[in-house]
């Protein structure tokens, strides 16, 4: 998901931070275990550089009971993140995924990028140059048949054009 496809296409600011809420699900899996682990190199650097970590050896302190804290909240969570990857990722992939299908239905165009062949429509190729940033209006506009299966010997072209679904979202309407 690139922020650029979603900013600037006419939606609601609740759409766009919903969608950034459920694709940042993903990210604290993988982000929270680096983190953890950064964060208990950092601290126990601290220690050492401070000489606390030998300050407690000399106290009669293991290196293992002063690392127990550590391997507690190490294993808890594990435990969270394996029950947050097992319930709520696939929960929020589900939402993200409904939620752009949704989009998609409503704003077909968004779903077309300039200077690539777009072939979500079965039986038929578009391409267009460009698309304007304020509304549904895309430029240099081709649209190739292939719904006889003899190549692309049936090709419509205008110099600009807009897609709309219409209310029953059973047909899309090209202008």
């Amino acid at each position: 998901l690139y922020i650029g496809d979603l900013v600037g296409k006419g939606l609601e600011f609740s759409i766009i931070a919903e969608l950034l809420m459920y694709s940042s699900a993903g990210i604290v899996k993988m982000a929270l275990p680096l983190a953890v682990l950064l964060s208990s190199i950092m601290t126990f650097g601290s220690f050492g550089e401070n000489f606390e970590l030998s300050a407690m050896k000399s106290a009669g302190i293991s290196l293992q009971k002063i690392m127990m804290p550590l391997t507690i909240f190490s294993i808890i969570l594990s435990i969270g993140l394996f029950f947050f990857s097992n319930y709520v990722i696939p929960y929020t992939n589900l939402k993200f995924g409904s939620l752009m299908y949704d989009v998609g239905q409503q704003r077909p165009e968004m779903n077309i990028k300039p200077g690539i062949f777009n072939r979500d429509i079965e039986g038929y190729s578009i391409k267009i140059k460009s698309k304007s940033q304020t509304s549904n209006m895309m430029y240099d506009f081709m649209v190739y048949d292939h719904t006889k299966k003899k190549g692309n010997m049936e090709v419509t072209m205008a110099d600009s054009g807009t897609m709309v679904m219409t209310e029953n979202q059973k047909y899309m309407i090209i202008t």
